[in-house]
């Protein structure tokens, strides 16, 4: 059964190659969404490695945090903004999948992220994620889950207010577009219980920082914060 369903597989892939999110070529039979030349050249940070990183510090003096890292570094023009691209507006949900999952085995190496009870998407707006038809977060915290296996929570941390795009606005402008922008509900399987919040990507954290202020409310709760790069 095996053999015939890997001549399947491979009769569909001749027909139908699948091909890198970078560059574009057909993937190998073992490789999944990025060929590995292209995911070997992607620019990886330190953040998993040494607690005091340059995430971590976007936070310091503003919200309480436990351990706050990136995987990849991003640059204009580069791999991972293509990608992140095709993960937010092209609906590249095997893209977030794949990215959550080296996520994973980032978690699973690092002596920093240990004892997680929740794993929480950052939560788009209803009338957004309707429109965009599904919310990237959630994508890249499934991947992460196939790996470290902790539960996930959707529904607990809720967008209230529809904010204007974020890509254009400066540091404090930020700021003040997401603050009172989300609510908590039925908070009580939250208490005294460590967090791990996850978003696409980390610029001035104001995102971030208005979501774990609001799971800070929660009797006991730390949060710690993970994104799939840091610009």
């Amino acid at each position: 059964m095996k053999k015939l369903l890997s001549f399947f597989e491979d009769l569909v892939s001749l027909f139908y190659p699948n091909s890198c999110g970078v560059c574009g070529e057909n993937l190998l039979k073992d490789e999944d969404t990025i060929c590995i030349l292209c995911l070997y050249k992607i620019p990886k940070t330190n953040c998993f490695k040494k607690k005091e990183n340059n995430v971590s510090q976007i936070f310091w003096g503003r919200v309480q945090i436990e351990n706050a890292a990136a995987l990849y570094k991003f640059h204009k023009e580069g791999s991972i903004q293509k990608l992140i691209y095709q993960l937010k507006y092209e609906g590249g949900k095997s893209t977030g999948i794949f990215l959550g999952k080296q996520i994973g085995y980032a978690i699973k190496e690092s002596p920093f992220f240990c004892n997680l009870d929740y794993i929480i998407p950052v939560p788009l707006h209803p009338k957004k994620e309707k429109l965009r038809g599904y919310n990237q977060s959630k994508y890249i915290v499934k991947g992460i889950q196939e790996i470290i296996n902790i539960e996930v929570n959707n529904k607990l941390l809720i967008r209230t207010e529809n904010t204007d795009s974020q890509t254009r606005k400066k540091r404090f402008s930020r700021w003040e577009n997401m603050m009172n922008s989300f609510r908590l509900k039925q908070t009580d399987q939250l208490q005294n219980k460590h967090i791990l919040l996850v978003d696409d990507v980390v610029t001035t954290g104001a995102t971030l920082e208005a979501c774990a202020q609001k799971l800070l409310e929660i009797k006991g709760v730390k949060v710690s914060i993970i994104t799939i790069a840091v610009a």
